[in-house]
């Protein structure tokens, strides 16, 4: 009898790290695969919850249109916290990007919900904070 995968803290940090680190290459579609479709989003910049992951990928859309670009960040004062199959990351993020040509660097907080299902981690909310 083959076993089924057991959700581990590592696993669930691995999955947290590939999305950061496709978000800081601007990997658009390896950033995606990181959600689940039924992801939510909550962006300080956005005046309304994004219900579903595509309707963050229109939003980045349009954003690219306009020049948008990351550039990198940076992950700091990480925690993962294991709940069975649900995980919760919690960061500082500080992500350097290009709007039309025009540099910036952003300091925020983001918590990204992960689910473990079919032996992987998703992510299944993510949450966005301005940091001082």
């Amino acid at each position: 009898m083959i076993e089924a995968p057991v959700p581990t803290e590592a696993d669930a940090l691995a999955a947290a790290d590939r999305i950061i680190d496709d978000f800081a290459h601007h990997r658009r579609d390896a950033y995606f695969a990181g959600f689940s479709p039924e992801a939510t989003f909550l962006f300080h910049n956005v005046d309304h919850r994004l219900e579903a992951r595509k309707a963050y990928e229109e939003l980045w859309a349009q954003w690219e249109a306009e020049g948008f670009r990351v550039r990198g960040c940076r992950s700091s004062n990480r925690r993962i916290q294991l709940l069975g199959t649900v995980a919760v990351f919690s960061h500082d993020v500080d992500t350097d990007s290009e709007v039309a040509g025009v540099a910036e660097t952003s300091h925020e907080r983001e918590t990204i919900v992960l689910a473990f299902a079919d032996g992987g981690w998703l992510g299944v909310h993510e949450h966005l904070s301005q940091r001082e």
